[in-house]
């Protein structure tokens, strides 16, 4: 996933700012926000699906993907079938758009991808982030919360 955002960064970051000098640079960043959001939610749906579940064991086990090569370092503080707590402690995407001298535009492909991706993952579950290590935060904090399990 790491190797995928940087090459996504890499084509898409020239063609933002080609655009944002035809165009105007707040109203194509408007845009591209928009996307990425609508895309997230939609992947959410999709990754909810392959994995057979929208709980947070699932959702907990599906980030392997980010994960990945040690691309995220996460430390769980609270899971249980209503919630997931967890810290991102290194962030190796932010590391990566910041080396591409990038950071406002990996925000938006990144970091802006993360509520509408979980609304798609589970629309009843809620996220709640105060802080990213991308806009200089020494950790990301991710708290969901999950409907409670249906009764049989």
């Amino acid at each position: 996933m790491l190797t995928r955002r940087e090459t996504e960064a890499r084509i898409v970051a020239p063609l933002i700012e080609a655009l944002a000098e035809e165009f105007g640079r707040e109203r194509v960043l408007e845009v591209v926000r928009d996307t990425v959001v609508r895309l997230a939610k939609a992947q959410g749906g999709e990754l909810a699906e392959a994995m057979g579940g929208d709980d947070p064991a699932t959702f907990l086990e599906s980030m392997k993907y980010w994960r990945q090569d040690g691309a995220l370092e996460i430390e769980v503080l609270e899971q249980t079938p209503e919630k997931l707590d967890f810290n991102v402690t290194r962030c190796r995407y932010a590391e990566l758009y910041r080396a591409l001298g990038i950071p406002e535009l990996g925000a938006i492909l990144s970091c802006n991808r993360d509520f509408a991706f979980a609304e798609g993952f589970n629309a009843e579950a809620s996220l709640t982030r105060s802080q990213t290590i991308l806009s200089g935060a020494g950790h990301c904090d991710f708290r969901f919360r999950f409907p409670p399990p249906a009764k049989d």
